[in-house]
């Protein structure tokens, strides 16, 4: 009896939003260009206009990062820090934008750009999946991306690993296609302890609802994943791919396919 009540229970946690269904549906047969069809090496890095120009005229759909800067300006950035891309120390929240624009990605001629700007350029085009990058529990880029959003006429939906961003838009804005980022944390040894053990198994989607999974491809075997796809017909999309074989392996558990550092076929 005990175990059938615990069972019950964790599918309830699992649970996902079921409705919505239609709009979800619109976001499929496309696949995305993570931060943009990029290449570090050359003139388009990473989350830049060049990468999104090239992902716009190849039609294929956008995968980018977006947070805040000290002044509380939306820009496209991926990592918290700007060591990696730009080489600087410090974070994107240290700096204000105009600071910001005195920084190189990966040593390109490229900017870090304005959240605003990219929206002009894809000018809904291809369609857009955000992610909020949200710090602890500071949700103003929440607040400071859907004021643009509001006003983007282009199909979009948004993304987090942190769940107060996407309950947040469950509360606020909950017409919007929403999902879950998560992957099997307590596998890569990276983090630890009971809250990644929540999050890697999906635990708060009674929370936050959201209308799909992003996981890591490489974790498909995950059983709470799996039961959000296979018993709630859930949306599944996976990142991020990266060969074809990746691609050709993923097709099998996943429906939304984010890949960079090849051309899928």
């Amino acid at each position: 009896m005990i175990l059938a009540v615990l069972v019950v229970l964790y599918l309830l946690m699992l649970m996902p939003r079921l409705t919505n269904r239609r709009e979800r549906k619109k976001f499929l047969n496309v696949y995305y260009a993570h931060r943009g069809l990029h290449d570090n090496e050359t003139d388009a890095p990473e989350n830049s206009m060049s990468a999104f120009r090239r992902a716009v005229e190849a039609g294929y759909g956008i995968e980018l990062d977006v947070q805040v800067t000290k002044d509380k300006i939306p820009v496209v950035f991926h990592d918290f820090t700007l060591q990696r891309v730009c080489g600087q120390e410090g974070k994107v929240c240290d700096y204000t934008y105009e600071e910001l624009q005195k920084f190189r990605l990966c040593k390109s001629s490229e900017t870090i750009p304005l959240f605003e700007d990219v929206l002009k350029l894809v000018a809904g085009k291809v369609p857009l999946i955000v992610e909020l990058k949200v710090e602890f529990t500071d949700l103003s880029v929440c607040e400071k991306a859907d004021a643009l959003l509001r006003k983007y006429k282009g199909l979009y939906c948004m993304e987090s690993f942190n769940p107060l961003a996407v309950f947040w838009y469950r509360r606020h804005h909950k017409e919007v296609v929403r999902g879950q980022l998560a992957e099997a944390f307590l596998r890569t040894g990276e983090f630890k302890g009971p809250l990644y053990f929540i999050l890697q198994n999906l635990l708060l989607n009674f929370l936050t609802k959201p209308d799909f999974v992003a996981y890591n491809h490489k974790h498909a075997d995950v059983l709470s994943r799996k039961i959000c796809r296979g018993l709630y017909g859930n949306m599944a999309a996976a990142w991020t791919i990266k060969s074809q074989q990746e691609l050709d392996e993923a097709k099998k558990h996943f429906d939304v396919f984010i890949f960079d550092s090849f051309i899928p076929d």
